[in-house]
């Protein structure tokens, strides 16, 4: 009996063609600017606070911004038919966390994850420029007020 068999060659060139396939989906990623977190922004802001980017709809607005871990801070003016700033940004894809017993843990802000376990940075949360008394969840919309969220490191 006869076996027949492909050509050394073309193995090769049907297992490169096999991995390039495989790999193509990640072509596009990027890597992350390890001061700023992990990832990278889902939505680019405004870098002038006089001029923040317009987000959302509704009838109530506040103030946005967000300082990443190398100390790049991009702004917005949210629009929202919500009543709690965490709800506006959920809302918007712009917040994302695990419950806890204190409220939302936030980990990613606008695209951006940071990791306390990893680096010991975290996300805190301001009301104007002090800590805010309650967790993003919690905390009630003051219209044309401003919030913020920055990374810190404990």
């Amino acid at each position: 009996m006869k076996h027949l068999s492909a050509p050394r060659g073309l193995s090769y060139i049907l297992c490169v063609l096999l991995l390039a396939a495989a790999l193509l989906p990640l072509a596009g990623c990027s890597t992350s600017n390890p001061d700023a977190g992990i990832g990278t922004q889902a939505v680019t802001g405004s870098t002038d606070p006089e001029t923040p980017l317009v987000l959302g709809e509704g009838d109530t607005h506040f103030y946005f911004s967000v300082t990443d871990g190398a100390g790049n801070t991009t702004y917005f003016d949210i629009h929202t038919g919500k009543t709690t700033v965490g709800d506006a940004l959920t809302e918007l894809g712009m917040l994302a966390g695990d419950p806890g017993a204190y409220g939302l843990y936030v980990k990613t802000v606008n695209g951006i994850t940071v990791d306390y376990d990893t680096d010991r940075a975290y996300w805190a949360f301001y009301e104007g420029d002090k800590y805010a008394a309650a967790g993003v969840d919690m905390t009630a919309i003051t219209p044309g007020a401003t919030y913020a969220f920055k990374v810190e490191r404990g």
